[in-house]
């Protein structure tokens, strides 16, 4: 998605606050059934992790949080960007004041982005932002035969499972960052944030590099083929091998054979087929599908041992062609780009490689779901399950029920609910990152002592 208009409005939204102390250590219980503001507003009062949240923009750097460029968006649509803010508290101090329902995240520019319209043109430059890559499940519509749209499911949850565990493994082993943390969009998408100090410094051309790197599946909604590997009789990239072997193969079999079925779906069993090379192939490919589905239905088979059979029936056709040499070559290659089309991340590329380009903080509640953006560990990325995730409501329905049995023991009100482990990865995330950045500074005073 692009970028926001570049708007400027500070209207402010509604001047109603929920009647919620800051403090943390002795509050009284609020009503789960409030209005949405007020829940917005006793979420980023006794949950929100301000204190991480600016340690990680910051890099230990608090000059590096100050040229940070930050978006609200406020009630009845009105969106306020350049935003920047000088210390945590004063972060803290103005999402309390606005309740922003969605923070979006920047560049780091060249001067404080607040001060963008005291400069002269071309003074304001972007210096660096983490690699971002976001991966929207509406962009899987064409191949997902349970949920459309905005709407998910757990069957249709797994192809953000297979974009996680593939990208992450590349990031790492192809690229070699180490720092990536991966959230939840609070509803149908997740995001990754590269945050090396490597990666935030890349320009436009690199990050585009990289995005053509990664980018396997190409064209539109109304593009049949997506996906061109090249000659069967010539070897992959290695890091597209090691995908097919380790995630997409085995991926495909489970996730579109078993679980989205997508030969039983007349649409889609018809756009899979529409990648076929003629109608001849077509046509001996349906009647044998059909004869298949005649012995199903009388030996009432497992459905995927059917799907198995039905896609061993598409290869063999497509192994016995009868064409040019040329020809033969190429559609030998189709039962791996349909694999690999059916399971590929889908990028936004353009959120990757523009620099400038915002994306929603981690930690926001979605407007539409209540859910809240918690990042997802890839290691544990299988176990995610998106429809799980804490909402506001349940939050302080949580917190409730926690102080009317344990009371006001000093806690902070996070560790009373199911946002724990989250805020608790986060944390450790941030101590990673901290530490590595804190020690290259002090390499480099070391250095420079030396001489």
């Amino acid at each position: 998605m692009d970028d926001p208009a570049d708007a400027t409005t500070t209207s402010s939204p509604s001047d109603e606050k929920a009647c919620v102390p800051t403090s943390t250590t002795s509050l009284p219980t609020v009503p789960a059934d409030l209005p949405a503001a007020m829940l917005l507003d006793t979420f980023y009062r006794r949950f929100f992790p301000f204190k991480d949240f600016a340690r990680w923009l910051s890099y230990a750097n608090q000059d590096t949080l100050a040229r940070r460029e930050f978006s609200f968006t406020l009630d009845n649509d009105i969106y306020v960007r350049f935003q920047s803010f000088d210390s945590p508290d004063e972060l803290r101090n103005e999402v309390l004041a606005e309740r922003p329902v969605k923070i979006d995240i920047g560049a780091v520019y060249s001067v404080k982005p607040k001060q963008k319209k005291t400069l002269l043109p071309g003074a304001f430059i972007p210096k660096e932002k983490e690699l971002v890559l976001d991966i929207d499940m509406t962009d899987y519509d064409d191949i997902r035969t349970c949920c459309q749209g905005a709407d998910v499911c757990a069957k249709c949850w797994s192809f953000m499972t297979i974009a996680i565990q593939l990208l992450d493994r590349a990031l790492r082993d192809d690229f070699g960052f180490s720092h990536l943390l991966w959230v939840y969009s609070g509803r149908r998408g997740v995001h990754c944030w590269v945050c090396d100090e490597e990666a935030r410094k890349l320009g436009n051309d690199a990050r585009q590099a990289l995005v053509r790197y990664l980018e396997v599946v190409r064209g539109g909604e109304n593009q049949e083929k997506k996906v061109w590997l090249g000659p069967a009789n010539a070897p992959l990239h290695p890091f597209l091998q090691d995908a097919l072997d380790h995630v997409l193969q085995p991926s495909f079999q489970r996730v579109v054979l078993g679980d989205q079925q997508v030969f039983e779906h007349a649409v889609t069993r018809d756009r899979l087929l529409a990648l076929l090379p003629d109608d001849a192939v077509r046509s001996r490919v349906r009647i044998a599908w059909t004869t298949l589905d005649k012995k199903y239905v009388d030996s009432k088979s497992d459905p995927i041992e059917l799907a198995n059979a039905k896609w061993n029936i598409l290869v063999k056709s497509l192994g016995s062609y009868v064409g040019s040499s040329a020809r033969r070559t190429e559609v030998a290659q189709l039962p791996r780009e349909i694999v690999v089309q059916y399971t590929y991340p889908r990028l936004d590329a353009n959120v990757t490689t523009h620099i400038s380009h915002l994306l929603k903080a981690p930690f926001c509640v979605h407007p539409k779901t209540g859910r809240v953006c918690v990042p997802i560990d890839p290691a544990q990325c299988a176990k995610f399950d998106p429809l799980n995730v804490p909402t506001v409501a349940g939050l302080v329905r949580e917190l409730n029920e926690a102080m009317d049995v344990e009371g006001a023991d000093g806690a902070p009100d996070w560790t009373k609910t199911s946002l724990k482990p989250h805020l608790q990865y986060f944390k450790s995330f941030v101590d990673g990152l901290d530490l590595e950045v804190r020690r290259k500074l002090r390499r480099e005073q070391e250095q420079s002592l030396d001489f």
